[in-house]
């Protein structure tokens, strides 16, 4: 036997005949129930894996549920607030980072996007963490966490989350989302309404507005350049690990998905976090047509500067918006973080205090309409010069907008 560069516990045996040819090499496992199988033939064009045929480069048929382990359990140092931690869920080891929690405080999850891991979350929850219980999983499929025997759709994706409560044994959460972590929270409340205490829905997406296929693609695309560079160091291993069978699948699930009608179902108080430079939202005017017809909406906050990945790119004025909301309080911009966060409150719930008209922030019709207006001058010139990278994740909006092609442009600060 001689050591494997495979996962722990697989070793490699192979076997020369009498004439010192090289038989066949087989790889098992061991230690390990039910054991996978590879048996690679070695032939004058190559090898042969069984029911592949002969290829000039080794590939392996895995006859094993191994794929539900995840990654390795390596953890960490922590080096924030944060600390990674591995569970088993359904089967499934799930790996996620939590607060050193305090017995009175509120539990708030965030759930990441499309292709994601929990990762590009951090900056934001980092800044959470001291005053609420956070937790970040790795959904099921995602990043590090092992995959689930079968494909996942948004509602297996609510049950995980669900599950995953369960595991850490507790009873309620505000769920934090971004992009496909909006549906899935949807869901989420659809199918246990009484396990989330608010809703924090950020560039919410899954709809018409992102399909089809080619059409999301051509909005990451944009996104991208205007993401800050160090996303890609995050994004692209999530991408990769996460794989184009997994992407063409859960993108047909999104597809079937009714969003905007689970969205709408929501009672719980929810706030709206979008960024002015966001090209997987609808049009300002598909906003206002949604937001009428919202009852639990209890804000619509635009951060100007910001695009897609806000929980990446401005976690500072993220998470003092999120602080606000949490605490029934005006939602102000914070001086101290860039860009600038700008409330649109237009619909105050019963469970939510209400407060004096002049309290109040300006109309959704007319911050909506001066954000898409946009304007030049040294702010325009400013965001026309950030440099490139990738997008943080994909995910499917609202409505088709026909002007969509058009790049937006932010408002003068």
């Amino acid at each position: 036997m001689v050591p494997s560069p495979h996962s722990r516990g697989v070793t490699r045996a192979t076997r020369h005949s009498q004439d010192g040819v090289v038989g066949h090499d087989k790889l098992v496992l061991s230690d390990v129930a039910p054991p996978p199988v590879w048996t690679m033939h070695m032939t004058a064009g190559g090898v042969i894996v069984d029911g592949m045929g002969p290829t000039s480069v080794p590939r392996l048929r895995v006859l094993s549920h191994r794929r539900h382990l995840g990654t390795r359990r390596r953890v960490g140092r922590p080096s924030g607030p944060l600390a990674e931690h591995w569970t088993t869920v359904g089967g499934v080891e799930v790996f996620y980072r939590e607060s050193i929690p305090s017995p009175d405080a509120q539990v708030m999850m965030h759930l990441h996007g499309f292709g994601l891991s929990g990762r590009y979350l951090v900056p934001t929850a980092e800044r959470l963490a001291g005053e609420f219980h956070t937790l970040v999983p790795d959904l099921p499929g995602f990043g590090r966490s092992g995959r689930s025997l079968h494909p996942l759709d948004v509602p297996d994706l609510a049950a995980a989350a669900v599950a995953f409560l369960d595991d850490r044994e507790l009873k309620s959460a505000t769920l934090v989302g971004n992009s496909m972590g909006c549906p899935v929270i949807c869901e989420f409340a659809r199918q246990n309404p009484d396990r989330i205490d608010r809703a924090i829905l950020v560039s919410p997406a899954g709809g018409l507005h992102n399909q089809p296929l080619q059409r999301a693609i051509s909005q990451l695309a944009r996104d991208g350049v205007r993401e800050p560079t160090a996303l890609m160091s995050v994004a692209v291993p999530d991408y990769l690990r996460f794989g184009v069978p997994s992407t063409l699948r859960l993108f047909r699930a999104l597809t079937q998905f009714p969003a905007l009608e689970r969205l709408l179902q929501l009672e719980v108080p929810t706030l709206v976090v979008v960024g002015d430079r966001d090209p997987l939202m609808p049009s300002p005017a598909r906003i206002r047509e949604i937001a009428n017809q919202y009852d639990a909406l209890a804000a619509l906050v635009v951060i100007e500067g910001a695009a897609h990945a806000i929980n990446f790119s401005h976690p500072g004025e993220l998470a003092n918006v999120i602080r606000l909301f949490m605490a029934d309080e005006p939602i102000v911009d914070d001086e101290n973080s860039p860009g600038r966060a700008r409330a649109y409150e237009f619909h105050r719930g019963a469970r939510l205090p209400h407060r004096d008209a002049q309290d109040r922030g300006p109309s959704v019709e007319k911050g909506l309409q001066e954000q898409h207006e946009g304007a030049g001058g040294a702010r325009e010139q400013a965001l026309q010069a950030e440099g490139p990278p990738p997008q943080p994740d994909a995910i499917p909006g609202d409505e088709a907008d026909p002007g969509e092609e058009q790049d937006r442009r932010p408002e003068s600060g």
